[in-house]
């Protein structure tokens, strides 16, 4: 049994088949809804029912409050339909054109940037390049569990290989691979470009990117393709880590700060070590951003990192004047933390699927 959702304020419609959420029906006929992690954990995908009725196969998903969900708020890459539906959410119109593609890939080169994280060079096949916009992401497809999402840091107009920068998580099925066993010519299966965190190149806005630990990744490409374009606006990088050693690139932006009069770079230590010598700016990265920039209400901001810090950051920055269309997020878990706030151990976590059924509001 199918359900038809009609989407406003654009009219679009489409049809969600059962056991599919919305946004991976949306997806798959063309529509792009926004979208980010797609496990319900950073409310990228957060939009509005005006009519009918949706459900979520585990209950309501870590980023939709119980304030939000009454006043019929959804996060489509968890809702089902349980009927035919009205939705309000803006639609991503960039990149719909671009094909998402299933590949084949070779891992080129491994390198060490950190204690804690390798940059890997991925080569497509001699007959295929992947395009994608600035600042996307891509599974890599791993058999018998579920992908492992990383995003894209190099810019598209430098796509011989596509350059993905992945830290070292304890327990992680496929980060211990990569550290300990993977080698160089590797094999694997990728899909993308995915998500709606990009660039918005018709925008003037003075730009403010903010990233946390390897959350800098899509933000490097977003500015190497910036550059590339000729972007002329005002683009301020804070860059949070723990410690100096976390700052894994720091010299590269610091040479993007010599090379571009707009560009200003701020890294920013939460808890800098005795050897550090440190006297640059110090605790939670979303603070740093409101000290230098108290009015961001004609700001463009992008925030790329853990969904505590983009939530905290996203609350902070609306407080300090900044539009809420004009903030866009990239916020991911890494795996095993996602499996367990998403319900994949279910064994462990919920003895029973537990299906929760969210009415739209009265009217």
């Amino acid at each position: 049994m199918s359900s038809q959702v009609t989407v406003q304020p654009s009219g679009h419609t489409f049809t969600v088949d059962a056991g599919e959420s919305i946004l991976d029906a949306a997806l798959r006929q063309g529509i792009i809804l926004p979208y980010g992690c797609r496990n319900g954990a950073c409310g990228s995908c957060m939009g509005s029912v005006i009519d009918g009725d949706v459900s979520y196969e585990y209950g309501n998903p870590p980023a939709l409050s119980d304030t939000d969900a009454d006043a019929g708020k959804a996060l489509f890459c968890q809702a089902h339909a349980e009927s035919d539906l009205i939705i309000q959410v803006r639609e991503v119109d960039a990149a719909r054109d671009i094909e998402i593609k299933t590949l084949p890939c070779r891992v080129e080169k491994l390198e060490h940037l950190a204690h804690d994280v390798i940059r890997i060079y991925l080569k497509m096949p001699a007959t295929e390049r992947l395009q994608f916009l600035a600042g996307q992401y891509i599974d890599v497809l791993i058999r018998g569990h579920d992908p492992r999402s990383f995003s894209i840091a190099n810019a598209p107009h430098d796509d011989e290989y596509i350059e993905l920068h992945i830290r070292y998580v304890e327990g992680g099925l496929f980060t211990d691979q990569v550290f300990h066993h993977m080698k160089e010519k590797t094999l694997l299966r990728v899909r993308g470009p995915l998500g709606t965190f990009f660039l918005r190149e018709d925008s003037e806005r003075p730009i403010v990117l903010i990233g946390g630990g390897t959350g800098f990744a899509p933000l490097k490409g977003i500015l190497e393709h910036a550059f590339e374009i000729g972007v002329e606006c005002p683009i301020h990088l804070f860059w949070g880590v723990r410690a100096r050693r976390d700052l894994y690139l720091d010299d590269l932006p610091r040479q993007f700060a010599r090379e571009h009069a707009n560009f200003s770079y701020t890294p920013v230590l939460s808890e800098p070590q005795p050897g550090d010598d440190w006297d640059g700016e110090t605790g939670f990265v979303s603070d740093a951003v409101v000290r230098s920039i108290p009015d961001l209400s004609n700001h463009d901001v992008y925030m790329s990192g853990p969904p505590v810090m983009v939530e905290a950051g996203h609350g902070l920055f609306m407080q300090h004047g900044l539009d809420e269309s004009r903030f866009f997020s990239d916020a991911f878990e890494n795996a095993a933390i996602a499996e367990s706030i998403m319900g994949l151990k279910q064994e462990l976590l919920l003895p029973a699927k537990r299906r929760v059924i969210v009415h739209a509001p009265e009217k």
